[in-house]
């Protein structure tokens, strides 16, 4: 996508703020991976409020749930590069959900200085 627009592919990881990978938080493990295979870019969102597979609610409110929020990853790539970035992301995960959608790019391009 580096350069391009069009049809592009938007992956969505959600995943707990506890969860680890080599004692570092999954999230970081999960964004280094996906810039050291030169994806197009990134983006972590820590949510207010969520639940999964356990349908154990995770909210900002309970003060001992709060260390555990929801956290979701966001990257835009063509569709061959996010297919070849998935096996090496579902061995870093334990739980979770990942999922694809297709989406239309109308503008990736560095800030003008």
């Amino acid at each position: 996508m580096h350069g391009l627009s069009g049809d592009g592919t938007l992956m969505r990881i959600h995943l707990g703020e506890r969860d680890k990978h080599d004692g570092a938080p999954l999230y970081e493990a999960i964004v280094t991976l996906l810039r050291r295979r030169g994806l197009a870019g990134a983006t972590v969102t820590r949510a207010i409020m969520g639940f999964g597979a356990t349908a154990r609610l995770h909210t900002d409110k309970v003060l001992r749930l709060s260390m555990d929020l929801p956290i979701v990853i966001e990257c835009v790539d063509t569709e061959a590069k996010i297919q070849t970035v998935l096996p090496e992301i579902d061995a870093l995960m334990g739980g979770g959900l990942i999922t694809l959608e297709k989406v239309r790019v109308i503008a990736y391009r560095p800030e003008k200085v």
